[in-house]
């Protein structure tokens, strides 16, 4: 079982910055992060591989969100910059021993989720 604690989250206001952070209880090679909004499906963000050689965003974080991790501390970060109110939802942290690509199918681990809000 692998625990994952989540922070970071907040209120904001349009246009500004937050950035989320998880740790991981072990070692996991991929780690990542989806995002679910109010009467939505939950959605991937953003993923990177254990070495960070490979990262992957969603379209709309592209050039905005910036994934990173630190493998001595077993923790991903995820810096979001020019927050829009649909950047609203909460966030969750996710890993996979199987694949940066972080198709649902392929998370073992989900963490609590953080919420972030931004408002207009």
């Amino acid at each position: 079982q692998v625990q994952l604690v989540e922070s970071g989250g907040g209120l904001v206001q349009a246009g500004g910055s937050l950035r989320l952070s998880c740790t991981a209880s072990v070692s996991v090679y991929a780690m990542g992060w989806f995002r679910q909004a109010p009467g939505k499906e939950r959605d991937f963000v953003a993923a990177i591989d254990y070495n960070g050689d490979k990262t992957y965003y969603e379209d709309s974080v592209k050039g905005r969100f910036t994934i990173s991790r630190n493998n001595a501390n077993k923790a991903v970060y995820l810096q979001m910059s020019t927050l829009t109110p649909e950047d609203t939802a909460v966030y969750y942290c996710a890993v996979s021993h199987r694949s940066a690509l972080m198709n649902k199918a392929d998370i073992d681990y989900w963490g609590q989720g953080t919420q972030v809000t931004v408002s207009s």
